[in-house]
């Protein structure tokens, strides 16, 4: 993604920010806690916070959290869903907090969207020795036949690169980390993925799906005529046409160790 893109994505949240509290869903407490479990102390920093998903999480698995959140609405959904966090304003390319100030960095699907060439020093900057940092994605497990479906159907705005475990593991794998030009040293890069799961409608999956950055982008006649598709193919399927049910996903987490 170049910069322009990156820029373009990461400013679409903004004008949906209420619905992405509404809908978007929350990280599995088994991932969060792999994460953040090499780490030296407690002290997590939620860099790119949204509006507070992982932020939430990690406060469930007791972390001792602060956020950081480039976004003024994004930033505002997150202090009034969670008051009691520290949460600032800033981002991965200035980060508003001390040198060795957090004992890990954590990014709930965000890093893709980071300029590590300014991100990286930053991060290796706030990080302790021992320090810890990771990227979490929600992806849909399209191991499931269903679900499978529901991606074609969607294409490339509903599902990315990285929206799928296997493209997960295939883009995280090139991802530029800390290490070049970074004023500490970073470990091998780990990978590991958790089963999670959302309580949906065929609705409320369809205003979920219409929260990703690739339809928030789209011309609006062309992201009606997706989440129209999305919706018949929804009430077409046994699983997924009437009352509630459980969206297949994993959280997966790219992890390293800052030296």
């Amino acid at each position: 993604m170049d910069q322009d893109d990156r820029r373009r994505h990461s400013s679409s949240f903004g004008a949906a920010a209420t619905a992405y509290a509404e809908h978007r869903p929350d990280y599995a407490q088994a991932a969060v806690r792999w994460a953040i479990e090499p780490a030296p102390g407690r002290r997590v920093l939620d860099l790119g916070a949204g509006t507070g998903k992982l932020t939430a999480t990690l406060g469930a698995v007791g972390a001792d959290v602060t956020a950081v959140e480039p976004d003024p609405a994004m930033l505002a959904e997150l202090r009034r869903a969670l008051p009691g966090v520290r949460a600032l304003p800033g981002s991965a390319e200035a980060v508003p907090l001390p040198d060795a100030s957090v004992d890990a960095v954590l990014a709930g699907n965000a890093m893709h969207r980071f300029d590590m060439a300014l991100a990286g020093p930053e991060i290796a900057r706030v990080l302790a020795p021992g320090g810890v940092l990771a990227g979490l994605w929600n992806v849909l497990d399209d191991e499931v036949d269903w679900v499978a479906g529901l991606a074609e159907v969607g294409g490339s705005a509903v599902v990315g690169p990285r929206d799928t475990p296997a493209g997960w593991r295939a883009e995280t794998a090139r991802m530029h980390l800390p290490g070049n030009g970074a004023p500490a040293r970073f470990d091998v890069p780990e990978q590991a993925a958790f089963p999670h799961g959302q309580r949906r409608t065929a609705d409320s999956l369809a205003a979920t799906l219409a929260t990703r950055a690739g339809l928030l982008v789209m011309p609006a006649s062309e992201r009606h005529a997706t989440l129209d598709r999305i919706r018949a193919f929804l009430a077409s399927r046994p699983e997924t046409a009437h009352g509630e049910l459980t969206l297949p996903m994993r959280t997966c987490v790219l992890r390293v160790r800052r030296r």
